[in-house]
């Protein structure tokens, strides 16, 4: 382990320009993890992080004093004060990594996908990982106007999930869709009102389910394309889910019929 005190330490000033600039972890294809758990599952899926940044306060942490020994080459321990200035979570957290945000090589469409269109909320975009992941989709397809799945709004709100999914951005999801139709895939779009109920449709067998923005849903060309569309009955009488949430409950609802 390296212990530093300056802030002008490359690697430190290298992590702190990555956590306050989406456009530069774009540009560099780098991350930044906080926690010990984020942490841990990318070092039991992937591998080791580049850089492990520890609070000196927090070594004594069995979770981060484990993380620290295992990748002790690739350690820096700082003082408190300045860990405080680098990480967007509490202090308490004590332990960052610094990663190379992992690119999915390009594979033929899986069983059950997700389809993401212009999600541009990171709270959305990692709750909708956590609950692929959770619902054993194999394949989560993002479009260009999606919010970046390596920011850190994002790798929190998804706790670990990009690392149990195939994960693809930038994906001309028209183009996608019509190889999986072709193919035989079943292209399913969730719009607010006038699909048959999520509870009449098909969901058992090559699914990619579609969920679109906020605010407009889906665009209308992909939703022309799909092989069904549906919507979640809402006997409460509430106009809508949030898009999370919609995600969720079609997602299980696949999971159910599949078993």
């Amino acid at each position: 382990m390296l212990r530093i005190t300056s802030r002008s330490n490359p690697r430190l000033r290298e992590v702190a320009r990555l956590l306050a600039s989406a456009r530069d972890r774009r540009k560099a294809g780098k991350c930044v993890l906080e926690g010990e758990h984020l942490i841990g599952v990318h070092a039991e899926r992937r591998g080791p992080p580049e850089v492990l940044v520890v609070a000196d306060d927090c070594l004594g942490r069995p979770g981060v004093a484990a993380l620290a020994a295992r990748f002790a080459e690739r350690t820096l321990v700082v003082p408190a004060p300045l860990f405080a200035e680098l990480a967007t979570l509490p202090a308490g957290v004590g332990i960052l990594a610094l990663i190379a945000a992992p690119r999915a090589a390009p594979s033929p469409p899986a069983g059950f996908c997700l389809l993401l269109e212009d999600v541009q909320d990171p709270g959305n975009v990692g709750s909708m990982l956590r609950s692929a992941a959770a619902a054993g989709v194999a394949q989560v397809l993002l479009s260009r106007g999606c919010a970046f799945a390596w920011s850190p709004k994002v790798l929190r709100a998804a706790q670990g999930a990009h690392f149990h999914v195939e994960l693809h951005e930038d994906v001309d999801l028209l183009d996608w869709s019509a190889a999986f139709v072709a193919t035989g895939g079943s292209l399913v779009a969730t719009v607010a009102g006038g699909g048959v109920s999520l509870y009449d449709a098909a969901l058992g067998g090559r699914v990619a389910l579609a969920v679109g923005n906020e605010g407009a849903g889906l665009s209308p060309a992909l939703v022309s394309m799909a092989s069904q569309r549906v919507t979640i009955p809402m006997p409460g009488g509430t106009e809508s889910l949030n898009a999370a949430a919609a995600a969720a409950v079609c997602l299980f609802e696949c999971v159910r019929q599949r078993r």
